[in-house]
């Protein structure tokens, strides 16, 4: 059979004549071969969305044009992101030697530096990641990045691996969930011969840079953490880089060993924020060029307002709008779709409002700690955001005066009356205090 990835790009063609342009370009280019087995060809997509929509609308157009390509071809399947993780994506075909001078992975081609949009939210980890390109093995190893779900963690690792594939071939670079690690880990076990814990051990350290994507899954995993604990030894004694990401920083990934630990806080660890206002204005419009979407200005301004908090969440609603405006047959997404076209997702992501959700949002707002705003300090910097946020927890919840009391440090109640008595004042005289109050509720209520 010939190579999958040049069946899937010949089905392209079919397809692109077969579909409309907008179809096309949202929901079947992003498409990216991954394996063919069985009869079987693996599709690995963007977000669950992205496959929901293509199973729906494109099904049975993909098949028939996989099989005109190939009759070896049977079926196919769409992976969503986390389906893919768990997609082991590099195994080692049996009774064949690894060639060591070939990229051992695939990088998304969309994920380059070119295509990562730059502020005040990522600037420093994005000069972390850029470095680490630049001249590897050198003063920034291992570079540890941490952030939330959705914001460019994923994209900065595979913006890494493609610059390196491209200005320095030579290199073998490893790219891997910790879940990959994991599985081939167990798979070597299981199999009970020296020879497949070779086969792991070779395909771990004999390389030049590796990349651990969610590493806070090694969590009570107690036999992965020794392994990947002498990995890491043997890459770093000799030299090699090695790039880790996860959603939370070592010291808050529950049960993970001393030792490990230390050795990732041995280089630089670096944490990748939620972007503000302005970041993700720039990254819709970024994204609208790139895939050449007629979006009126007011539809993305409304997106990046209401989407605050993860990147891929607010690509997807994008997304939506532009489809349903292609199903409306309208040249161009404009406001008047708006409400209908993001009707689904406002009803799956609006969270209940509580006060530990306003008190979250206040604590994002003016970038101050949750302990320090329910506890005894009385500086400016914390007492403004800790009346703001009993202010609106009065306002929006009707709580009683003496259980909002007791979410902050069990204060009294003459102790609330007053943050509200004087926010209500502030909010009418004060105009930064209104931009923030209702700012905050925006972020409360969001979509």
């Amino acid at each position: 059979m010939q190579n999958f990835r040049n069946i899937w790009a010949d089905t392209l063609k079919i397809l692109q004549q077969r579909v409309s342009v907008v179809s096309f370009d949202l929901w079947i280019k992003s498409l990216e071969p991954i394996d063919f087995k069985d009869g079987i060809m693996y599709l690995s997509t963007t977000s669950e969305t992205a496959k929901n929509r293509v199973l729906k609308l494109h099904e049975e157009q993909i098949l028939d044009a996989l099989k005109e390509v190939s009759d070896e071809i049977q079926n196919f399947k769409v992976l969503d992101p986390e389906e893919s993780k768990n997609f082991n994506l590099n195994k080692i075909e049996p009774h064949k030697e690894v060639e060591q001078s070939a990229p051992l992975c695939n990088f998304n081609s969309k994920y380059t530096f070119e295509n990562f949009v730059v502020g005040k939210s990522n600037q420093v980890v994005y000069g972390a990641a850029t470095g680490v390109a630049n001249h590897p093995f050198t003063k920034i190893n291992p570079l540890f990045i941490y952030g939330g779900v959705g914001l460019g963690k994923t994209h900065l690792l595979h913006a890494i691996g493609n610059y390196l594939r491209k200005t320095r071939p030579e290199l073998n670079v490893l790219y891997v969930t910790c879940n990959n690690f994991t599985t081939d880990y167990v798979e070597s076990l299981k199999s009970g011969n020296a020879s497949a814990n070779s086969s792991f051990r070779q395909k771990y350290r004999n390389v030049d840079v590796l990349m651990v994507d969610d590493i806070q899954f090694i969590s009570n995993k107690t036999g992965t953490q020794e392994e990947f604990f002498h990995t890491f030894n043997d890459l770093y004694q000799n030299n090699k880089q090695i790039i880790i990401a996860s959603d939370r920083p070592p010291k808050e990934i529950a049960t993970l060993e001393e030792r490990l630990r230390s050795r990732f806080s041995m280089g630089l660890i670096q944490d990748i924020q939620t972007p503000d206002y302005e970041t993700r204005l720039a990254i819709l419009q970024k994204k609208c060029s790139q895939e050449n979407y007629n979006v009126d200005e007011d539809v993305v301004n409304y997106i990046a307002e209401h989407s605050d908090t993860n990147i891929r969440e607010m690509e997807g609603m994008l997304h939506k709008v532009v489809f349903y405006a292609e199903l409306l047959g309208k040249p161009k997404a404009t406001m008047d779709i708006v409400a209908d076209a993001l009707k689904d997702i406002v009803d799956t992501t609006t969270q209940s409002v509580t006060p530990e959700r306003i008190v979250d949002c206040v604590c994002k707002y003016f970038n101050v700690s949750k302990e320090d705003i329910v506890g005894k300090k009385k500086n400016k910097e914390i007492v403004e955001p800790r009346q703001i946020a009993m202010y609106l927890i009065y306002e929006m919840l009707d709580l009683p005066l003496m259980k909002i009391g007791e979410i902050f440090g069990g204060r009294d109640h003459t102790t609330v009356i007053n943050a509200r008595t004087k926010i209500e004042q502030m909010y009418k005289e004060n105009n930064r205090i209104k931009v923030c109050v209702n700012d905050l509720k925006n972020m409360v209520n969001r979509i």
